[in-house]
């Protein structure tokens, strides 16, 4: 089936790239975790076999948060709230983890890639509904080797995700005592540093099936059209609302959110 006949699933993935981009300035997420949902959904309606969907829809959520990451960390370091020398200092574990995640992936299984989604969804979603904002385990965020390795570990799972990093790496700064506002604005930078080298891997994937057209590698060029102009316009204004609204209230709302999203993907595991 052709994507252009498909136009109510192509406006709704607009809507999903206006959402994304929305949290990707709010909460540093990178948007993934709404985009993935949104695109494993909307794929089999164009053609896409069932067992690669999880794939292509991990990996064309990762493209479009190229230009989503770029519009956001611009927001955020406009108001001084991006930690430049953690970034150098993690990047290097975060890039070779995101390539190795991406490559790992297109040799994954779509229900260990639905489980994964699902189980760090989850997560996250328990953690967004308790009150862990003061929770500390480090006064510092490590670097060095330790810094590195626990980027390494975020990139990796990130890219086979398909998600920017600040789902993960939001958490783990503050709960090492990085202040939220800077943690967010750094994670928005993560989210290039996840999604390029992420990206590359997927582009080089070959699949052993017939993919719909303008899919190259996992990347499906329709989705990232759809998703990535929605997502750029707003991510910027979701970084001024980070800076104006309840963080307890939205975590709140996102964690109903994730929820749900858990749910749904951790039933597509175990039933598959």
């Amino acid at each position: 089936m052709d994507w252009f006949s498909l136009w109510p699933v192509l406006v709704a993935m607009l809507g999903a790239g206006l959402a994304a981009g929305v949290l990707a300035g709010l909460l540093g997420v990178g948007g993934g975790i709404v985009m993935v949902p949104v695109l494993e959904y909307a794929l089999q309606f164009a053609g896409v076999p069932a067992e690669w969907r999880m794939h292509v829809a991990v990996a064309t959520s990762l493209a479009t948060i190229i230009p989503t990451a770029v519009s956001s960390s611009r927001a955020h370091h406009g108001r001084g709230a991006v930690d430049w020398s953690l970034a150098r200092a993690w990047s290097p574990g975060m890039l070779a983890g995101a390539l190795a995640g991406s490559l790992l992936a297109s040799r994954t299984g779509a229900g260990l890639l639905s489980g994964l989604f699902g189980g760090v969804a989850l997560l996250v979603a328990l953690k967004m509904f308790l009150p862990l904002d003061h929770l500390r385990l480090a006064q510092t965020v490590p670097r060095g080797f330790t810094g590195n390795a626990l980027a390494a570990g975020i990139g990796a799972v990130s890219a086979m995700m398909g998600i920017g990093g600040g789902t993960l790496s939001v958490p783990a700064m503050t709960l090492a005592g990085e202040p939220i506002h800077k943690a967010v604005g750094t994670a928005a930078l993560f989210g290039l540093v996840i999604s390029v080298p992420g990206t590359l891997g997927y582009l080089l994937a070959r699949p052993p099936v017939a993919m719909p057209s303008m899919t190259l590698g996992l990347v499906s060029l329709i989705g990232v059209a759809c998703l990535a102009p929605g997502s750029m316009l707003t991510a910027p204004l979701g970084a001024r609302l980070s800076h104006a609204l309840s963080r307890r209230a939205l975590s709140r709302l996102f964690g109903v959110f994730l929820a749900l999203v858990a749910a749904r993907m951790l039933y597509r595991a175990f039933s598959a």
